[in-house]
């Protein structure tokens, strides 16, 4: 009922065809009505990023052509800081309390959201037009030049929700409460909306509140079987848990995604918790959906949990394959190290809007990762092109030392990045952040590492920070990390 009043106030305001209609919300029901709405009236649902800056919002939301913009109240304060800059959006609906005051500085017609909804039917004749037309578009996060935007088709969008509710997916089941952690603005929330949807399954959204102790409050009370979130949600949440227990014994898997799981934090959850944490990859260009580490029925248990540490099997209508760097395709022999290329029915074959092909070769998306594929067709990524340590001629996985490091007792995250260095070209620098209430000094946690790198892997310099900086998308920042370095701004010591 909703949705339609929605797309009735929506279409009063003169959206038509695949016009765009961004939202700068949290997840919560008013969000979910327009991820109804928007799609099935045949304009284009378009999620802005709140976490990105100022700028790049701006830049998004102008790229994009944004014709109507739907803000949580609670965060105009934020949206005031960039809204001037909007120059496409004529109608802004805000639909809760929020100092309206603070949005003078606009041409938009601003509108509350609830008053609209009000006057409308609550009955909308819903479009049956073109499955390829555009149904919603998110952008990349842009940690390198500006944001992409990928348009995903109503078809693209109904298979990646069917292969969600698959087994080999997510699995989600009419009999599920589903919670999405992961922000409806990242790549449509994973999916998880539309697959609830589906299949009719409870979708559970906890609005602002994603700090640990009022996610586990929430889990407690609302009583979720299947969750998705990125490895800082859940690390958190872990820590949170060891400190202050609550009752999360409701949720039976949650799907893991977005940058690389360190396997300690997978074990614990089963080990602590009885929960199976479950690794996935994919990227905003896959819709994200790109492989799921489910650990093969017939596996011993070695060859299953190390399945479960991989990043999972492409599901069937994903076509993977590796490329060396003499562009030459190399065997899924779970030795051979390259580029990963995929393509598929929700794999984006372009941006939009942009001319830059460098990404796209012959039909297969250029994912910047580099991995490898075993021969019964898992997943296992050593790192991202741009991020790999060419060290004297070889190259070193920042990936599997960050791991490594996580599963020290006292290490809460660790990143390692490249460092320029005279004699060998790049060096690792290890940035540690210790657990409260611990301690470990570098020579400690470069032995600790020392019992399955070689000496030449090892990172020399190390540094502690309280905090590692992330990505609007939760992943370790390692490019600031390195222009932190640059500057000087980060001291680091050498361990050896």
């Amino acid at each position: 009922m909703r949705a339609a009043q929605l797309a009735h106030a929506l279409a009063a305001l003169g959206v038509d065809d695949d016009q765009r209609v961004a939202t700068f919300m949290w997840n919560n029901a008013e969000h979910l009505e327009a991820y109804l709405a928007v799609p099935a009236m045949g304009a284009v649902l378009h999620p802005l990023n709140i976490r990105l800056s100022p700028e790049q919002i701006a830049y998004i939301a102008n790229h994009a052509e944004d014709r109507v913009l739907i803000a949580d109240g609670k965060l105009v304060p934020l949206l005031s800081q960039v809204l001037p800059e909007m120059k496409t959006v004529e109608h802004l609906l805000v639909t809760s309390p929020g100092d309206l005051s603070a949005l003078s500085d606009t041409s938009a017609q601003v509108h509350s959201y609830e008053e609209v909804l009000a006057r409308q039917p609550v009955e909308y004749c819903w479009i049956a037009g073109n499955e390829r037309a555009a149904a919603a578009m998110c952008y990349t996060s842009g940690t390198t030049g500006n944001p992409k935007a990928v348009v995903y088709s109503h078809r693209s969008i109904w298979l990646h929700s069917m292969q969600a509710c698959m087994g080999q997916g997510f699995g989600v089941a009419e009999r599920d409460r589903v919670l999405a952690v992961v922000p409806m603005f990242h790549a449509l929330a994973w999916g998880l909306p539309y697959a609830s949807l589906m299949t009719g399954a409870d979708l559970l959204m906890p609005d602002e509140f994603l700090h640990a102790n009022r996610l586990a409050a929430f889990i407690a009370a609302e009583r979720p079987s299947i969750a998705g979130g990125v490895p800082a949600v859940w690390t958190t949440l872990l820590d949170e848990l060891e400190a202050n227990p609550a009752d999360v014994s409701s949720l039976r898997e949650v799907f893991i995604g977005g940058s690389a799981c360190p396997p300690n934090l997978i074990r614990s959850y089963q080990e602590r918790h009885g929960i199976t944490a479950i690794q996935s990859w994919g990227m905003t260009e896959t819709s994200p959906i790109g492989s799921v580490a489910r650990e093969p029925h017939e596996a011993g248990e070695a060859t299953a949990w190390a399945r479960r540490l991989s990043q999972g099997r492409f599901p069937s209508a994903v076509e993977a394959r590796l490329v060396g760097i003499d562009g030459r395709p190399l065997p899924h022999d779970g030795e051979s190290i390259g580029e990963l290329q995929v393509r598929g029915p929700w794999v984006t074959g372009t941006y939009y809007g942009a001319g830059d092909t460098e990404q796209f070769q012959d039909g297969w998306l250029r994912t910047g990762d580099v991995g490898a594929i075993s021969s019964d067709g898992f997943l296992t990524l050593t790192d991202r092109t741009k991020d790999v340590i060419k060290s004297g001629g070889e190259w070193i996985s920042s990936v599997e030392l960050e791991n490594a490091l996580m599963e020290h007792p006292a290490v809460a995250e660790a990143v390692v990045v490249g460092v320029p260095d005279r004699r060998w070209g790049e060096r690792p620098l290890a940035v540690v952040v210790l657990r409260a209430g611990t301690s470990a000094d570098f020579a400690e946690l470069r032995s600790f590492l020392a019992t399955r790198f070689a000496k030449w892997q090892l990172p020399e310099w190390w540094t502690y920070l309280q905090q590692i900086p992330k990505t609007s998308v939760g992943k370790f920042d390692k490019k600031t990390l390195r222009r932190l370095h640059a500057d000087g701004s980060i001291t680091a010591s050498m361990a050896t």
